[in-house]
């Protein structure tokens, strides 16, 4: 059995760097290997890299076990990720978060947040975004969560080690609680 755990937030509070070593500390806890459609080589996660025709092909065929967009892009979980035990962690939008709990009623979440001059910092750092993208993803920060969900908050505002250990701290009851397909 798998327990699905979303880990949602603003971009730039620390998502990918917090759920990558969450899965290198603990053998029961892995990601899920999104299909997005931009270049596989942009981004900091391991993502399969897909044109938008691909992936409404991939869509049609019933490959994903979820799919919705953001920021233009196509963003999907793929049906095989489900296989296996364990945790598995996928980075998803928050206005994402209803469908998908319909879908798996089970499913945990962790907000990852930050403050938002903090997420500032981050996104400027990164370099993905410019003036009006930029502004757009801060004023998304604030998004409101949806009602009726497991969640689990996590404050990532000083060193990476402390955000870590946060996080770890959030999952940990979520590990011993498994949840079929």
């Amino acid at each position: 059995m798998i327990r699905l755990v979303a880990v949602v937030g603003p971009s730039g509070a620390g998502k990918d760097l917090l759920m990558a070593a969450a899965a290198q500390s603990a053998a029961d806890v892995r990601l899920a290997r999104r299909v997005i459609t931009r270049p596989s080589a942009a981004g900091s996660e391991d993502f399969e890299g897909v044109s938008e025709d691909e992936f409404a092909a991939r869509e049609a065929r019933g490959e994903f076990a979820l799919h919705w967009r953001a920021h233009g892009l196509g963003y999907a979980i793929p049906k095989a990720e489900l296989a296996g035990e364990g945790v598995l962690l996928f980075n998803c939008s928050r206005q994402m978060l209803g469908a998908a709990q319909a879908q798996f009623p089970d499913l945990a979440v962790i907000h990852v947040t930050a403050p938002p001059e903090i997420i500032a910092q981050r996104l400027a750092a990164r370099g993905r975004e410019s003036g009006a993208d930029l502004a757009a993803r801060l004023a998304r920060a604030s998004l409101a969560m949806p009602e009726g969900l497991e969640l689990h908050e996590v404050v990532n505002d000083t060193t990476p080690q402390e955000g870590i250990a946060r996080f770890l701290a959030a999952l940990q009851p979520l590990r011993g609680a498994r949840c079929s397909k």
